[in-house]
């Protein structure tokens, strides 16, 4: 079984397409993103024209994809979806391009991983619609215009740090999503439930969202488990026990921490006597390579105090100590 708590998207998630929010009023969370989103739909619909280009960063897990899908829905356009990793060659992008009709909107996931030249046929495609791309090799290669339907990209990323100037400044629209608070979170608890005709009290979804890391896909898987536990233990009906058994069993903390989230604080601890400790010092002590670190642990960890980054690595910080119940060993200096 996959990392429960881990935002990354796994197999199992398919089951979020079925409880998806059509609409931006729906959509909990995120109050000043969809606030401002709604201003410049309007606007667009207003003027008849396509919306401007979005950008959507943040950690994995917030909403990223949902809202590709509601501005689809919102403007009344098709979504075509895709990643960075997908479009290895220009012939994949235009492949995507030139099926694309007036209005709709293409989501590329992961977007600061298209390759540097893929991206340069990109600027023209979103600021001009057109498509410039070389076909043939050598003496015998030419140059094709390709003219594009006006059409919104909605780009999504973890790491907006590694997107090039030129490219995030074609985004008329940049948003950052952010973790979400616990009364968010049972919010959305509670909706899932009602979409999937599994009924929870509101003791238990407040239980479910303090362990969720701040994050609505975590809610979700964790509320798919404990619904499990429910049936197979009781009579269905989630109520405030049979949660909390549920998650102590999946070892699914207070805080939302799990164990390898206890392993890579102890490994600072013990290994690196609280740190600072660099990344790939950690990511060789735990066995993850090091981005895993930096995109899927560290964020929750930072947000809550229980990590910290300095400008000569990782430390773990007072409130990790107190929580793990650890002494501070004393150091040579």
């Amino acid at each position: 079984m996959g990392r429960l708590v881990s935002a990354e998207e796994m197999a199992e998630d398919t089951f979020e397409t079925s409880i998806r929010p059509d609409s931006i009023d729906e959509y909990i969370g995120q109050a000043e993103l969809k606030e401002n989103l709604n201003i410049f739909m309007k606007a667009a619909k207003m003027r008849g024209e396509a919306l401007d280009h979005v950008l959507l960063y943040g950690p994995p897990g917030l909403g990223k994809t949902t809202m590709a899908y509601i501005i689809a829905n919102e403007m009344g356009g098709n979504i075509k979806t895709t990643s960075g990793p997908a479009i290895e060659k220009s012939g994949d992008l235009a492949a995507v391009l030139s099926t694309l009709e007036p209005g709709d909107i293409l989501f590329i996931d992961e977007i600061h991983r298209i390759p540097r030249f893929i991206e340069e046929i990109l600027y023209s495609a979103m600021e001009d619609f057109k498509l410039d791309i070389i076909v043939g090799t050598d003496a015998s290669s030419r140059n094709i215009t390709i003219d594009l339907p006006p059409f919104t990209l909605v780009g999504a990323t973890t790491r907006a740090g590694d997107l090039t100037g030129p490219l995030r400044d074609r985004f008329g629209i940049v948003s950052k999503l952010n973790f979400y608070t616990e009364d968010e979170l049972k919010q959305i608890v509670l909706r899932t439930s009602r979409v999937l005709k599994s009924p929870i009290c509101e003791d238990a979804a407040g239980e479910l969202a303090k362990r969720s890391r701040g994050t609505p896909r975590v809610a979700n898987r964790l509320f798919k488990r404990v619904r499990d536990y429910a049936l197979v233990m009781g009579d269905g009906n989630i109520d405030l026990s049979i949660t909390k058994i549920a998650l102590d069993k999946l070892k699914v903390d207070a805080y939302g921490l799990d164990a390898t989230d206890y392993n890579l604080l102890n490994s600072i601890i013990e290994k690196f006597n609280g740190g600072p400790v660099g990344i790939d010092a950690l990511a060789s002590s735990i066995g993850e390579e090091a981005s895993t670190i930096e995109d899927v642990y560290e964020p929750y960890l930072l947000q809550n105090g229980f990590l910290k980054r300095t400008s000569r690595g990782r430390m773990v910080t007072d409130k990790a100590y107190k929580y793990l119940k650890k002494g501070k060993q004393d150091t040579l200096f």
